[in-house]
């Protein structure tokens, strides 16, 4: 009959105790080190991240420059939803993925989808195309090729080249971006917001004066 702990040697529940504290030990020491190993990992992921004043400039030199950039496609995208029109940044990145394609038995229903969700009369997401672009496009979903959207892709760049794109670079998507920590009050961050703008003008009325 087993008569539990009681019956063992007090040498063996020692050793049992000092086994137990080491375990725990090595366990608490184990749960830190992956603790400071993932926080290191996080910290190199967001240096790598940092983006540098000369890069947000560039932004400001082409539209193209700013969606060619992992960053400034995800800001430019944040401020094309904030203004409803994501459609059409949304439209050229489908279609350089599309661009992409190796298969030839994919072209035909990823192009069909294209076309369906931004080209069609009935598309969720339909895009500002002229008449003649938007025929010209639906004919060529009758046999597509790897270039059969690259006209209406390149009416939506230049669409957004003339009108958004010129709003995110005075938006604070961009500002807050370019303008360096401490940049104090420029004319161009009065224009955040109201409130803001006040403080600014009137710094600036006073050291004019």
């Amino acid at each position: 009959m087993c008569k539990g702990l009681a019956a063992l040697p007090a040498t063996c529940l020692k050793s049992a105790k000092d086994m137990k504290h080491r375990l725990g030990f090595l366990l608490q020491k184990s749960d830190s080190c992956d603790y400071s190993s993932s926080q290191g990992k996080k910290e190199k992921l967001s240096s790598s991240q940092r983006l540098s004043q000369e890069e947000v400039r560039k932004w400001a030199d082409s539209l193209e420059n700013l969606i060619h950039h992992d960053r400034g496609l995800a800001a430019f995208r944040a401020f094309l939803k904030s203004e409803y029109s994501e459609e059409n940044i949304e439209f050229w990145v489908s279609c350089e993925e599309y661009k992409k394609t190796k298969s030839p038995a994919k072209l035909s229903p990823k192009a069909r989808k294209i076309y369906d969700e931004f080209i069609s009369v009935q598309a969720t997401k339909e895009v500002n195309l002229d008449s003649c672009t938007r025929e010209k496009t639906s004919h060529n979903m009758l046999e597509p090729t790897l270039s059969c959207f690259d006209e209406a892709q390149r009416k939506i760049f230049t669409l957004m080249e003339k009108d958004s794109y010129r709003r995110f670079l005075k938006s604070p998507y961009y500002l807050d971006l370019v303008s360096p920590p401490g940049a104090g009050c420029r004319p161009e961050n009065c224009k955040r917001n109201h409130t803001h703008s006040l403080d600014c003008n009137s710094n600036i009325i006073s050291q004019c004066a």
